[in-house]
């Protein structure tokens, strides 16, 4: 007893010397440790720690949806893996994969990390002619109950199902009207002093509205969608194998508190940081720096975060169980009435305007062959 309300003690004296995650302090003893990452201010000295967790939106626990590993039949595991790999490099004409998105104050890494893959892999599987963004907003509003709890969390392997089943429209970020339903959640000052207000609250998630922002714009001629969606667990070749013949992928990974302040190099859980929550990426690709194994990884937390939005985390070690649970998907066209380059779909074939024409046409067909 009296041995149990030592360590008790101690753990807590340990606590108490920890300073905040965000703090000045906390940055540069994390520099002093000559980890395989350097450390820097990421978010503005008013934002709070409890704000910054919330950020942090995969729930604990497993989904009600378990996926099957299941490997396309283009993956040829003899392959040889390449020693680095970059999508953004291997798909150069697909500006999503380069392209950093902002979930601000909401919980939504789950719907982001899952959409920006999407929308990569329909870029990817059209031979790189069709830049097609996947809207977070509708995923994160019209899925409801199915994924989670919008922006207090989710689980990305609901987020690919809820592709292939009920299919997700376009849409970008915030105010970017070049799909059917944009970002709604304005940005907020994360990283700076600037012109929007600072993410001290968690955001509501949006309504699911079913129309485009654009009422000339077909809502369901606007869907996308995916095959049946599966999981590729634990193996590092796999992985590789999986993004370098279709793609980025979605992955969960654990999160530590030393990671919001992550600026460059390959980042590892120093023993100085605490478990804070689940949180979700994109694998866009890989290599070794300094000797040290890294994935690539794009966040969703603008691109002032980190090394301009990216970071790079140990490869091959299952650290923070960032190669147990990897998810992705092929695209499906069965919706394949799109307008490449614009990222917007054509007019739905079934809507009157389209009927009208297409009836007058025949009309006038028949009565030149009278």
């Amino acid at each position: 007893m009296k041995l149990s309300v030592f360590i008790l003690f101690i753990l807590a004296t340990y606590a108490e010397d920890i300073p905040d995650p965000l703090s000045d302090e906390f940055i540069e003893h994390i520099n002093k440790l000559n980890l395989s990452w350097k450390a820097g201010r990421n978010f503005h000295k008013s934002v709070k720690f409890s704000d910054v967790k919330r950020l942090l939106g995969v729930l604990p626990g497993k989904p009600s949806i378990q996926l099957k590993t299941v490997y396309p039949s283009k993956v040829d595991k003899n392959t040889t893996v390449p020693v680095s790999f970059d999508s953004r490099k291997k798909w150069s004409n697909c500006e999503s994969i380069r392209t950093i998105r902002d979930q601000a104050n909401c919980g939504a890494c789950w719907a982001f990390a899952s959409v920006e893959a999407m929308s990569d892999r329909l870029c990817i599987a059209s031979n790189q002619t069709k830049q097609i963004s996947v809207s977070a907003e509708d995923l994160l509003a019209c899925c409801g109950m199915k994924c989670g709890k919008g922006c207090n969390g989710g689980f990305i392997a609901q987020a690919w199902m809820y592709w292939n089943t009920d299919g997700i429209v376009t849409g970008g970020n915030y105010e970017r009207y070049d799909g059917c339903v944009a970002y709604s959640i304005a940005p907020c000052e994360h990283n700076k002093t600037g012109i929007y207000k600072n993410c001290t609250y968690i955001a509501e998630t949006p309504q699911c509205k079913r129309q485009c922002d654009d009422i000339t714009l077909n809502y369901t001629s606007q869907k996308t969608y995916g095959h049946k969606p599966y999981t590729i667990i634990g193996y590092e070749k796999d992985i590789q194998l999986e993004i370098m013949t279709n793609g980025p992928v979605a992955a969960t990974l654990e999160v530590y508190s030393d990671l919001f302040s992550y600026k460059s190099g390959v980042y590892r859980k120093s023993n100085y940081s605490k478990f804070v929550g689940l949180h979700a990426g994109k694998i866009i690709g890989w290599g070794v720096e300094k000797n040290v194994s890294y994935w690539l990884i794009a966040n969703s937390w603008n691109e002032d975060w980190g090394t301009n939005g990216f970071f790079k985390i140990v490869r091959g070690e299952d650290h923070c169980g960032i190669e147990s649970t990897v998810v992705a998907g092929l695209p499906d066209f069965r919706n394949n009435n799109t307008d490449s380059g614009n990222g917007s779909f054509a007019p739905d074939p079934t809507s009157s305007v389209f009927l009208i024409i297409l009836l007058t046409i025949q009309f006038l067909f028949y009565s030149l062959t009278m």
